[in-house]
């Protein structure tokens, strides 16, 4: 061995390969352990699974759980609003894509931010004295390892791993993930999906279908998407170390249906995303017709009132499919004629 050289000696696209290896698994650890399992609780992990990812975390990145966590609920809470720490509707978008991580830590040093939305993030000895009070001394550690196994070009690997997050998470899925892409859902944010194979953020580029559905452990919905971040869950399931507890209920259509009833508010409610950017389209579809706004509002207050019987909204949605019938518009009555149909599998 040369004394130059580390440990393990490897062909240029070696080290490619575990560079890339390596950024992936912190990427599965953003995704599965802090988004899905401590920020928005859609699955439960095993205690060894969980402190892995807390360990690879704070080699590979620092960040501490609980700031992540706040500060994602924090966006949640008052998406592209202000007060959201990094919409790119409130800094702009080249200040979320290149300072992403200064506006998360500016948003960590904010205590009402961690004691209002930071609840149930890990609280045990370990985190309370290395984790978080020597966040920074992880990502220090990990390069004395990198080049201890790699030599010198474990420094170039170590800034890769260090940026990899910050340019990922911070900037494509915060920045451009409310920026630019396609929408399944009409959610009141702006956030889109960017690509449908969610692979190289570990699903996360499935976004507008993260907002839509902001409790499922599952983030890719329509028949073409892949969210590689599910793959691993299941597996992960399967093998005992997780254990799913949302993700959304299949949409069919009975097609016996042909009044609004419960299970029609019920689908509604659970799919309402879904049924706007439906009745958008079906709006837009035809240009020979005046419609306005009150029919997007009236199907909204069906699950904005939260004090009426479910009888009563069936009732209220069946009269506001028949006043969309009465128009006379083919592509309002095909909708109205779907929406009757729909029930949860």
């Amino acid at each position: 061995m040369d004394y130059f050289s580390g440990i393990v000696d490897l062909p240029w696209w070696g080290y490619g390969i575990v560079v890339l290896v390596l950024t992936h698994i912190s990427i599965a650890a953003v995704t599965i352990f802090l988004h899905r399992h401590q920020a928005h609780r859609a699955l439960d992990l095993s205690p060894g699974i969980s402190h892995f990812f807390r360990l690879w975390l704070w080699l590979t990145t620092g960040m501490i759980t609980k700031e992540w966590v706040a500060i994602h609920r924090k966006h949640h809470a008052k998406c592209e609003k202000e007060g959201d720490p990094h919409s790119p509707h409130v800094h702009s978008l080249k200040k979320v894509f290149w300072e992403g991580a200064e506006l998360y830590r500016k948003e960590s040093k904010n205590p009402e931010t961690l004691e209002r939305y930071g609840h149930l993030t890990p609280e045990d000895w370990i985190e309370k004295n290395i984790y978080s009070k020597h966040s920074a001394k992880g990502v220090a550690l990990m390069l004395v390892i990198n080049i201890l196994i790699f030599g010198p070009i474990g420094l170039t690997m170590w800034a890769i791993q260090m940026l990899w997050i910050p340019v990922m998470a911070a900037g494509v899925i915060n920045g451009i993930g409310h920026y630019w892409g396609y929408r399944n859902y009409e959610t009141p944010d702006k956030s889109s999906n960017i690509l449908p194979w969610g692979i190289i953020i570990g699903g996360e580029e499935l976004h507008n279908n993260h907002h839509a559905y902001p409790t499922s452990a599952k983030l890719s919905n329509a028949w073409y998407e892949f969210d590689i971040g599910w793959m691993y869950i299941c597996i992960l399931e399967t093998l005992g170390l997780a254990n799913v507890k949302h993700i959304p209920s299949v949409l069919v259509l009975n097609e016996q249906k042909t009044i609004c009833d419960e299970k029609t508010v019920v689908a509604l409610i659970e799919h309402r995303y879904y049924f706007i950017h439906e009745l958008r389209h079906a709006m837009d579809s035809d240009s020979h017709h005046r419609f306005t706004l009150d029919l997007l509002q009236e199907i909204q207050s069906v699950w904005e009132d939260k004090n009426a019987k479910i009888e009563d909204l069936a009732a209220k949605l069946e009269t506001w499919c028949k006043k969309v019938t009465s128009l006379q518009v083919a592509s309002l009555d095909a909708f109205a004629q779907r929406l009757r149909m729909s029930v949860l599998k």
